[in-house]
């Protein structure tokens, strides 16, 4: 009767404990996300309402992906915390953004921008946090170990975008930021020119952040000359600004096409936006690169009246109207709510869905109940493949995958698109991925 009554309440106790661990906050119910899976917690960082380049929609997509997978019961039942942090366009606001993320215990930071590399990489490094997919602003990016780019950052779009121009301007103006990481520019701008034989940019620096574009812009018109030359601005988020400026120049004699609604609109629909709508085949064509010019700015300035009508855009991804796109459509349409800071056309919204599809597939392939920075970093060096459904080629960051270019060693993604805007959407100029690897190997 003793050891007949002693397991009857071993299993009485055995099912009631089981029973209220479903209903603490340690267990779950079925279909929530958690588990005796610890949580996921990572970092996305940018800029925000500051004087030069914001990117607001990069944490604002991140906690919408966080609120999608969550819903669906976590990544392979990790319930998927985000951090954000408004990294200020500064070294000492990146630097504490990295320190933030080493102190809540990250296991990576993920789909973030920051041009100040070396003042965030270092933290990270010291703590093994992984880089998954930054915006590519930043040399680091392309030479930490612990960086994992999904795109060939600002070397490939220049590179590729010396490509894109060599075919229709004789003359190239090249107006780019006074800084550390604008000095690489014309390096790379020409040795995509030099695929095609052309002759080199003009260079012409400008400050990264100022209220009008006057003076640069006048020496770019004249540099470009008027009949088949470029202006092509790459500012970020001061290129409209500086684009304004160069609507505002002056009609020059003999300038073609260039000034036709100088100062009073001319015909209305931005063809005379100091030439930039390249619809006069005299006048001069304006360009840039996804980041510095995109959809959001377009519809921003016009649509199909903006000045920006028949710029030529080089990108690293399919337009935003592509196919690929539609589960990302999706997320947004279902978890964004009414955050307009979630625009599936703006480039760093797109790179962060990229680098948290890259973070889902690396979590699930772990199939752990504790996931670790030092874990995440592991597969990804072993060669973890990631196939991102046609918006990048299939990445991985194997020693044999990287391109090592002199100062982006750790590109994997060497692949962008030509796309063109015609009335008042960038489309594809021509279908598919452009390799732009060779070149930016070539450049000095």
């Amino acid at each position: 009767m003793t050891g007949r009554r002693l397991t009857s309440l071993l299993a009485y106790v055995t099912t009631a404990t089981a029973g209220a661990s479903l209903l603490t906050g340690c267990g779950v119910l079925p279909g929530t996300t958690g588990g005796s899976r610890e949580p996921v917690t990572v970092m996305t960082w940018a800029p925000d309402q500051t004087r030069a380049t914001n990117m607001p929609g990069m944490p604002a997509m991140a906690q919408t992906f966080a609120r999608w997978v969550n819903s669906q019961g976590g990544i392979d039942g990790h319930e998927l915390r985000i951090l954000t942090c408004n990294e200020h366009n500064t070294t000492t606001g990146a630097a504490a953004c990295a320190r933030r993320a080493v102190r809540e215990k990250a296991v990576a930071v993920v789909g973030s921008y920051s041009q100040n590399g070396r003042a965030f990489m270092a933290p990270l490094e010291a703590a093994g946090i992984p880089y998954i997919g930054g915006y590519g602003i930043s040399e680091d990016e392309f030479t930490s170990p612990l960086s994992y780019p999904v795109n060939g950052g600002q070397a490939s779009l220049i590179a590729g975008h010396g490509m894109q121009l060599a075919a229709s301007c004789r003359r190239v103006s090249l107006v780019r930021p006074d800084t550390l990481a604008g000095d690489k520019f014309p390096e790379l701008l020409n040795s995509g020119l030099r695929k095609a034989s052309h002759r080199s940019a003009v260079d012409i620096p400008a400050v990264e952040d100022a209220a009008e574009y006057t003076e640069p812009a006048t020496e770019a018109r004249e540099k470009a000359g008027g009949e088949d030359g470029c202006v092509t601005a790459v500012l970020g988020e001061r290129t409209q600004t500086f684009f304004d400026s160069f609507r505002r120049l002056p009609q020059q004699d003999g300038d073609g096409g260039n000034g036709k609604g100088n100062g009073d609109g001319g015909d209305g629909n931005g063809d005379g936006s100091g030439g930039a709508s390249g619809k006069e085949e005299d006048g001069v064509r304006i360009s840039s690169v996804l980041g510095s010019v995109g959809q959001p700015v377009i519809d921003r300035t016009g649509g199909a009246h903006s000045p920006f009508e028949g710029a030529f855009v080089t990108g690293w991804y399919p337009e935003a109207s592509d196919k690929s796109w539609a589960p990302m459509r999706k997320v947004i349409q279902e978890h964004a709510f009414a955050d307009n800071r979630v625009d599936p056309a703006d480039a760093g919204v797109q790179t962060t869905w990229i680098a948290y599809t890259v973070l889902k597939e690396v979590v699930e392939s772990l199939d752990t109940d504790t996931v670790t920075a030092t874990r995440i970093a592991y597969a990804l060096d072993r060669g973890a493949r990631i196939d991102t459904g046609g918006l990048t080629p299939t990445l991985r960051w194997k020693y044999e995958d990287l391109l090592g270019a002199p100062g982006f060693p750790r590109i994997v993604n060497h692949e962008v698109t030509f796309q063109v805007v015609r009335e008042g959407r960038l489309v594809a100029q021509q279908p598919g991925f452009v390799d732009v690897g060779e070149t930016v190997l070539s450049a000095p």
